[in-house]
């Protein structure tokens, strides 16, 4: 019976101008053709606005200058209206009309000075609509924007599902819009396609070698197998088991540089301590000594995660280190709002070029840090992508004297 394949996931809408076309783009409804006829036309209101005002203001200072005459006409006489404008006395005719000009000047400057008050508070009040109205305006057109920002925000966090889907106008932000959910898709399948392989991967290659674990086991497990066939097996069971720590290793660090969605309240003290407990009979082995105070230093991630950074960092502490009177210190605290883990050891002199060497899988600084008793390469670069998964750092520096100083940094 065939099977009907499934059904892809539909793709977001494509323009529908041809780029290649030199005519159409011109007509579409482009930002820059929106922009201009909104702002040439908020513009043009606003001068008809201003212009009219002035217009009516105008009018009514004229009507009051014409209504309210300097002089008056009194029994044949003419008197002044108000104490500003004075006749003098038995004036003759070039005095009279000198006195009117003075009068009418003065009236015409108090007119034009209410005219320029009205003017002013009305010039004031119009800008004051058109900052407001252009703000609303220009947070309207940008809205796009912020819907694709908030969008990249929470596909950053690992949420490969969102898409933002514009609608409107065939204009730039839809087009932008539109690519970048192409983009997500191709991103999404990506993903979907890598944790498809490393699940595969994942049960591929822990399948063969536990069942070779288990068969060196049991051979080595035989009272009457020759020592010859017990030395082979063992080294076989050594190669077998750092196999299975570099596929571990591999898996981890393919997981690890997503960032981390579901967080819990972790204390660093306390993912520290568990760190600690693990080494502590390798340390005492090899005549390491384990100190430190740890103040409580709670961060959101995963447990797990976490505990595997403090485990890598001790467990290179613990083993590049000197042959006798060794240390590690590790401790914990919260500095400006972080939680700091700091991992600092004994040991040989690493120049500060070489520092970020150590973070890139499988590079070691000299050839005596590639025994097999001392991992398979993959700690710090694991360590690494534990942190920045949780938005933290790690910082390693050469320690005087010899060893190195590793600071974890944490968002709390």
């Amino acid at each position: 019976m065939a099977t009907t394949p499934a059904p892809h996931p539909q793709a977001p809408p494509k323009p529908t101008w041809d780029p290649r076309d030199p005519v159409r783009p011109l007509l579409r409804p482009t930002i820059r053709i929106r922009l201009t006829l909104l702002y040439g036309g908020m513009f043009l209101i606003a001068g008809i606005l201003l212009l009219s005002i002035i217009y009516l203001f105008t009018a009514q200072a004229l009507s009051d200058s014409t209504s309210q005459l300097p002089f008056k006409v009194v029994n044949g006489t003419v008197q002044p209206a108000s104490a500003i404008c004075q006749l003098p006395v038995n004036p003759t005719g070039d005095q009279l009309n000198d006195a009117v000009t003075l009068c009418l000047r003065h009236q015409s400057d108090r007119a034009l000075d209410d005219l320029l008050r009205r003017s002013l508070f009305a010039l004031l009040g119009l800008s004051i609509i058109a900052f407001a109205f252009g703000y609303a305006m220009a947070g309207r057109v940008l809205s796009p924007l912020g819907r694709i920002t908030r969008t990249a925000r929470q596909v950053a966090g690992s949420d490969l599902s969102r898409r933002i889907e514009l609608d409107g106008p065939d204009d730039e932000l839809k087009e932008l819009a539109d690519t970048f959910d192409e983009m997500l898709d191709r991103l999404e399948r990506a993903f979907t396609a890598q944790q498809r392989f490393v699940a595969n991967a994942s049960h591929e290659l822990r399948t063969p070698l536990a069942i070779n674990r288990t068969l060196l086991e049991v051979h080595l497990s035989d009272p009457g197998a020759p020592v010859e066939l017990q030395q082979l097996g063992k080294t076989l069971l050594a190669t077998n088991e750092r196999s299975e720590q570099l596929v571990e290793g591999l898996l981890l660090l393919a997981r690890s540089d997503n960032q981390i969605i579901e967080r819990k309240p972790v204390d660093l003290a306390e993912v520290a301590e568990r760190g600690v407990d693990q080494v502590h009979a390798e340390a005492e082995t090899r005549g390491v000594e384990i100190r430190g105070e740890r103040a409580p230093a709670v961060v959101q991630g995963n447990g797990v995660l976490l505990e595997r950074i403090t485990l890598n960092l001790l467990q290179n502490a613990v083993r590049y280190n000197v042959p006798e009177g060794g240390w590690v210190e590790v401790t914990t605290e919260t500095q400006h709002g972080q939680a700091v883990l700091v991992v600092s050891n004994t040991g040989p002199v690493v120049p500060a070029y070489e520092i970020d060497n150590i973070f890139e899988p499988f590079r070691r600084l000299r050839q005596e840090r590639t025994g097999s008793d001392k991992g398979v390469g993959l700690g710090l670069s694991i360590a690494r992508s534990v942190a920045r998964a949780h938005g933290g750092r790690i910082i390693a520096e050469p320690r005087e004297g010899g060893g190195l100083v590793m600071r974890v940094t944490l968002p709390i």
